[in-house]
């Protein structure tokens, strides 16, 4: 009848009562609310309560990716080793993937592609009038984790936005760093949960710039610092040794001193990576040989920027920053649906009609429609109340609706 509806949305919730050895209790919950299923060490299906939660995502970053401009495209995830060879990087990423042909030929599982999107443009861009350019794409991505942990935190399979940008001049790459620095804050924003933005180490990915976007949790992997008196953050592998020894140092008589205003001290905090900028300039246009004609009709190696978005990860952050005892609780932004509408035995046709109506646009609202497009559910099972409160609490739906003995007496609902 054009209703979704509990009753024929697959969401097998239940049945997992505790995490299992080596394993976060966010992972645990968001197994038994039915939002994914390991199939392996380190390897997850997404159900459809998750897959929900994915899209959700993913239009919010095409939002900020069309925001500056970027065009989405879709990279295969088998690249060579050759080419990774020629970059200078086979050597450096011990967790490859690594997968032959039949002919003996070496390939990868990509778990990112500088290499291959500097190829692929190569050919395509041959002036500075064809610049700038912005691509992205959203795919899985893969990495060879020797010890797999924390669910999603730390996967074999993962799924990222990757955004790679292409300018003529350092001056306009750095321009380019700026706005996309500014879509990933406003991206953030949007998601409702709190972040903090740090200087980062460049790391394997090379570039002389970057920034983190990290969630503050105690179960994250990262260390992050802040000054208490200015603005300086930062991740800890950043500082010098002898300041990041001293935040260390149980046995520190004083906390160190901000290297930015030199009047604050140094706090760290436990935090988890959800996203990355990384202005690379010629780190991979020159070992690839790519360069285009600039203004003065002169060949120079075109000017890079890669900026990643850990879309899994953010779904297991937002687990266990939001989640209880009793279930998850997500924001609007990202629950898989905004409203459940309850009934109870007697209640069916007046909650199909509550449904019906909270699902058309109205005229008194001024976002007309706001549960359009499969924003609300209705759980018509053959459950107690009690049993579908429990398992709306276990799914984190923000707003629930309930027709019960109040909308039998009274006309009114239960929100």
């Amino acid at each position: 009848d054009g209703r979704t509806r509990c009753s024929n949305f697959w969401a097998p919730t239940g049945g997992i009562a505790v995490a299992e050895e080596g394993e976060d209790n966010s992972t645990a919950m968001l197994k038994r609310a039915g939002f994914v299923r390991q199939s392996h060490s380190g390897v997850f299906h997404l159900m459809p309560l998750g897959l929900k939660v994915q899209e959700k995502l993913e239009r919010l970053i095409d939002n900020a990716m069309q925001s500056i401009g970027a065009s989405k495209l879709s990279l295969s995830s088998i690249s060579s080793e050759g080419l990774w060879e020629k970059s200078g990087r086979l050597a450096k990423y011990p967790e490859l993937l690594r997968i032959k042909d039949r002919k003996d030929s070496r390939f990868i599982l990509s778990p990112t592609h500088e290499e291959e999107i500097t190829e692929l443009v190569s050919p395509l861009v041959k002036s500075y009038k064809d610049l700038p350019l912005r691509l992205y794409q959203i795919s899985r991505k893969y990495r060879d984790e020797l010890r797999p942990r924390q669910g999603l935190l730390r996967a074999k399979e993962f799924l990222m936005k990757d955004l790679y940008t292409f300018d003529t001049t350092p001056e306009n790459a750095l321009q380019t760093y700026l706005e996309t620095k500014a879509a990933y804050e406003r991206f953030f924003d949007s998601l409702g949960l709190g972040y903090v933005v740090a200087e980062a180490d460049s790391g394997a990915m090379g570039g002389t710039l970057s920034h983190e976007y990290q969630f503050i949790s105690p179960i994250g992997e990262d260390t992050v610092v802040r000054c208490t008196k200015c603005d300086f953050i930062a991740n800890e592998e950043v500082l010098p040794s002898d300041l990041s020894d001293g935040i260390r140092s149980a046995t520190a008589t004083e906390e160190p001193r901000c290297p930015k205003c030199s009047k604050g001290s140094l706090r760290s905090e436990r935090a988890i990576e959800v996203g990355h900028t990384f202005h690379l300039g010629t780190r991979y246009s020159e070992p690839l040989n790519v360069t285009v004609a600039d203004l003065y009709d002169q060949q120079v190696p075109l000017q890079m920027g890669c900026h990643g978005i850990g879309i899994s990860r953010i779904i297991a952050a937002a687990t266990s920053l939001l989640s209880t005892d009793k279930g998850l609780r997500w924001p609007f932004s990202l629950a898989p649906f905004k409203v459940v509408v309850m009934d109870t035995h007697g209640t069916e046709d007046d909650a199909m009609a509550v449904y019906d109506a909270l699902s058309k646009p109205h005229p008194d609202l001024d976002d007309p429609g706001v549960l359009k497009d499969g924003e609300i559910i209705l759980d018509d099972r053959d459950k107690s109340l009690g049993w579908k409160l429990k398992d709306a609490d276990l799914i984190g739906y923000p707003i629930a609706i309930i027709l019960g003995k109040k909308w039998k007496e009274t006309g009114c609902v239960d929100i």
